[in-house]
């Protein structure tokens, strides 16, 4: 059996459209995709990734020839043609496998880099693989590896601690400002996209009451039912903003709806508490002329724009950092796969060493006598000392041999040279085929 190769093919948002990410991401009810590749006679292991923006397949197969097969299989099942399939698809093996992985694990690849959701999803299809007994040790171990280094990047640099979305950075300059929002009351002005996101950061970050004003009124109930909040008319807006600590708006009317004399009315039943705007429509809906109002904080879309703008250059600068780690993590990774058929072998040899030990010592104790203990001891100490010189010399070169060309030769030949077992689990016999069939190794590079 040939050493694994770990190999990855997918697709994003950057490489393919949705239409293509949605074929790829095959029919739960046809046949579940773990099970598709687990009848690939190449495919030993393998994880299926499918998000709203990714579809990638990792797999540990025989050679880094078999990302062929599964590629075809891939995409035939998804009715891909090879052109198209050509176009969308990214290939890697080894090496950049794992980078790669390691890089979407920690949000490096993500269309918001550092965003959080793509390591649970990664979770959620590597217990999936696991519960269908599609993950063997070699995936195990390397989407464990993954975890790790996500939560390392996320522990050791700040790649997700700057605001990088519009309704984001309006929560965090209103924690700026309030401090805790526990217990704060926001108002919700229109019913756009953006103004709602904004509106589920605040209760995520405590606010407790959430009014919602809307033109039309059907729609402000359905958008209170939602965040858990109330809805009330435009009609009742001066009486809202008397409760409110936090007003984001985000209409598409064509004129102010909030002006500076209705915020000054309000501003001595509210007894002068801080009043924070955050005006996301365009044109706006607040009155500029509010933030020269003792109290009030007014805050537009060009500004928060300006805010995102500069976290997102502060992320792009973790990211760089982040980035250096996953080269450290891949390479321990590496070295941990080269190991595979290197360990066993020197397991075995030191087994075998300390079985003729034994053997021969047990041979030599009838001969000579009986012994106290601490002369026992003695001639233990002697024997295992004269096994673990002797073996000393061939444990080292197996241990470096992977820095070598022809390290498999010399892996090979020190199963044949020790009737050993190779990393697999072949017999002597097979290995000494596959010796036959190699150059001949002579102790120096050729």
């Amino acid at each position: 059996m040939s050493r694994p190769e770990i190999v990855l093919l997918g697709v994003n948002h950057k490489t393919a459209p949705v239409e293509v990410r949605e074929k790829l991401a095959l029919k739960e009810e046809e046949i579940p995709p773990l099970q598709l590749f687990s009848e690939l006679p190449c495919c030993r292991e393998a994880v299926f990734l499918s998000t709203c923006n990714r579809v990638e397949i990792i797999a540990c197969t025989d050679t880094p020839e078999s990302l062929n097969e599964v590629r075809n299989l891939w995409t035939g099942r998804a009715g891909i043609v090879e052109a198209e399939a050509g176009k969308c698809l990214y290939e890697y093996h080894g090496e950049e496998a794992v980078q790669h992985l390691f890089r979407v694990a920690s949000s490096l690849d993500s269309m918001i880099v550092g965003e959080p959701q793509i390591l649970g999803q990664l979770k959620d299809a590597y217990r999936q693989a696991a519960e269908a007994g599609s993950a063997g040790p070699i995936l195990n171990r390397l989407l464990h590896r993954a975890f790790s280094v996500a939560k390392r990047i996320r522990t050791e640099t700040r790649i997700a601690s700057q605001a990088v979305s519009i309704s984001y950075a309006a929560v965090e300059l209103a924690k700026k400002i309030f401090g805790d929002l526990k217990g704060k009351n926001a108002l919700l002005i229109g019913a756009g996209e953006m103004a709602e996101l904004a509106a589920q950061h605040l209760k995520t970050n405590g606010v407790s009451g959430l009014a919602v004003a809307n033109r039309t009124l059907q729609r402000a109930v359905d958008l209170a039912k939602t965040l858990g909040g109330t809805a009330v008319s435009l009609d009742e807006l001066e009486e809202e903003l008397v409760r409110a600590d936090i007003v984001i708006s985000s209409t598409g009317a064509p004129n102010i709806v909030v002006t500076a004399d209705q915020v000054r009315s309000i501003m001595r039943p509210r007894r002068h508490r801080l009043l924070f705007f955050i005006d996301i429509a365009v044109p706006r809906d607040i009155d500029p002329a509010v933030n020269s109002i003792e109290n009030v904080y007014l805050y537009d879309i060009d500004e928060l724009k300006e805010v995102v703008e500069e976290n997102r250059a502060e992320r792009e600068k973790e990211a760089r950092k982040a980035g250096r780690m996953v080269e450290e993590e891949v390479i321990k990774f590496l070295g941990w796969m080269d190991s595979l058929d290197i360990v066993p072998v020197i397991r075995q040899l030191m087994a075998k060493g300390e079985e003729v030990r034994t053997q021969e010592l047990e041979k030599s104790m009838k001969v000579l006598g009986r012994l106290d203990k601490k002369q026992r001891k003695a001639v233990e100490a002697l024997t295992r000392s004269i096994v673990n010189k002797l073996l000393h010399h061939p444990v080292t070169s197996i241990k470096q041999c992977r820095e070598m060309e022809h390290g498999d030769e010399i892996i090979a030949a020190a199963c044949r040279l020790f009737n050993l077992e190779d990393a697999y689990g072949e017999s002597f016999e097979s290995v000494s085929r596959d010796i036959q069939a190699a150059p001949q190794c002579r102790g120096k590079k050729s």
